[in-house]
């Protein structure tokens, strides 16, 4: 029935306005746009019963009759189904893929040869050499983050392959104390950092005096690698080090590999990290703290939980979530911050075509370079306005790609570097036909209406995304700079170029 009304409405001819009417194409009045500003902020809102949305769905221009029957649409069905039946908007650029990427999928196929995996580790791209190091220290392509690799498990099959052994090792001893840049198409700390946590699985004895060299590493990441690689060789002495390390994720990491190991022998550790500034290390205490034996541990649960509130960050959510839970109260006693409606600065404009570009700047330490992406206000205009508004605010500068997946998407602008760390106020889901194919650029979320400023760029067509995830942007110029990202590089500057 909802989809039966939306196309009746979006394809009916309109009705008369007087002098008010439009044809299609015809420049729009101010009346016109404030008509559509109601109409977007109806829609944030969710509230159904708006007179805006019957007003937009009678107009006689039929960009304003589609944002009215769209905003009706999302409105009563969260995933708005009924968009498969709506006429597609135009699609994003096309842009193939690299023979790097069918190198590095095609890996997947091999991960139990180690002459295809030893081989694959002299790549003369460094995607595919260092996939090929984490294929070849996880037996049957599991990969284990941040766990301690069970004493039953069977070696990978190339624990004996004295060749990878070699170049791991290699890698590792030729990290230099100033891991702080690199250039384009190399690589500075993660060729050490992911031979690590490889060395660990297929040589432990070898990798332990390598896990407590780099384990006092000043750059950050290198040290979460090697919480992660601690865990695996169950150096506890060095995860209790680096869970009360001076960088959140690295504590993150060390919480969440010595919880496994030792259960809540370390929960005076845990209590520790309560006190936290990142909501990523706070999330991961609470987790180790549930169903703790000590009696003070629901009270230091609570107590964070309302420092967390007074925070007033919507994003920091599951820290908040894990808190009560290890204090023992249900979800529901929550206390987010109240949503904002409030119309952003070029919305309307954006959601009736304005063609407005965003140019990333690449710092130099982190190889330069730019590429240039397109706001799709036709698909989702509050959601790219809110992100020109971040732009224009210098909100993005200086921030990291934290997850870089080669196959699949780049992912950062977290203020924290961690999917657990956002803007203080979440977007509403905008969903629509422009499918998530390589280029397009994508809002992060962690369940409905919770997109918390992090951008992801699909490196690949991710079409299955397009259920659950608002695209808002697509790259039009130097896509090689995106394919080129590599974890924690570092975005100097987003700036707005037309």
């Amino acid at each position: 029935m909802l989809i039966a009304t939306l196309l009746m409405l979006l394809l009916a001819p309109a009705a008369p306005a007087g002098a008010q009417a439009t044809s299609a194409g015809a420049r729009l009045t101010a009346a016109d746009s404030a008509l559509v500003g109601r109409i977007l902020l109806a829609e944030d809102r969710r509230d159904s019963l708006d007179a805006s949305l019957s007003e937009g769905a009678q107009h006689a221009d039929p960009r304003v009759r589609r944002i009215a029957v769209r905003a009706l649409g999302r409105i009563r069905d969260d995933r708005f189904a009924a968009r498969a039946e709506l006429e597609p908007l135009p699609a994003p650029l096309h842009w193939p893929e690299t023979p790097a990427q069918r190198r590095w999928r095609a890996l997947a196929e091999v991960s139990t040869n180690c002459a295809a995996l030893r081989a694959a580790l002299l790549d003369r791209d460094w995607d595919v050499r260092l996939r090929a190091a984490d294929l070849a220290g996880v037996p049957l392509r599991r990969r284990v983050q941040g766990a301690a690799a069970t004493a039953t498990a069977p070696p990978p099959p190339c624990a004996e392959d004295n060749e990878i052994l070699r170049t791991l090792r290699a890698w590792i001893d030729a990290l230099p104390s100033d891991a702080s840049s690199r250039r384009m198409g190399f690589v500075s700390w993660h060729a050490a950092a992911h031979g690590l946590v490889a060395l660990a699985h297929l040589a432990p004895d070898e990798a332990r005096p390598r896990v407590a060299s780099l384990a006092g590493h000043a750059r950050w990441q290198v040290r979460e690698y090697a919480a992660r690689a601690a865990a695996v060789v169950g150096d506890t002495a060095r995860l209790r080090m680096l869970a009360r390390d001076r960088n959140d994720n690295v504590k993150q990491t060390a919480i969440v590999g010595l919880s496994a190991l030792t259960g809540h022998e370390d929960d005076v550790i845990y209590l520790e990290a309560l006190a936290s500034d990142g909501a990523q290390a706070v999330r991961a205490a609470a987790n180790a703290l549930k169903g703790s034996p000590r009696p003070d541990a629901p009270l230091a649960a609570m107590r964070t939980f309302e420092r967390f509130v007074e925070r007033a960050n919507a994003s920091e959510r599951d820290a908040r979530l894990a808190l009560l839970e290890a204090a023992g109260r249900p979800a529901s006693a929550d206390r987010p911050p109240p949503l904002l409606h409030e119309l952003p600065p070029h919305a309307v404009a954006l959601a009736l075509g304005a063609d407005i570009r965003l140019k990333v700047n690449m710092a130099p330490s982190s190889g330069g370079g730019s590429f240039v992406v397109r706001l799709r206000g036709d698909v989702a205009p509050m959601t790219a306005a809110r992100v020109l508004a971040l732009v224009n605010k210098g909100y993005y500068n200086r921030l990291d790609w934290q997850r870089v997946e080669p196959d699949f998407v780049i992912q950062g602008g977290s203020p924290g570097s961690n999917e657990y760390v956002g803007a203080a106020r979440f977007f509403r889901d905008e969903l629509g036909t422009v499918p998530h194919a390589r280029g397009t650029v994508g809002m992060s979320t962690r369940g409905h209406d919770t997109g918390d400023g992090q951008w992801f760029v699909n490196l690949r067509d991710n079409l299955r995304l397009g259920r659950d995830y608002t695209v808002f942007a697509e790259v039009v110029e130097r896509i090689e700079t995106v394919d080129g990202v590599m974890e924690g590089d570092v975005i100097e500057s987003i700036v707005r170029v037309r």
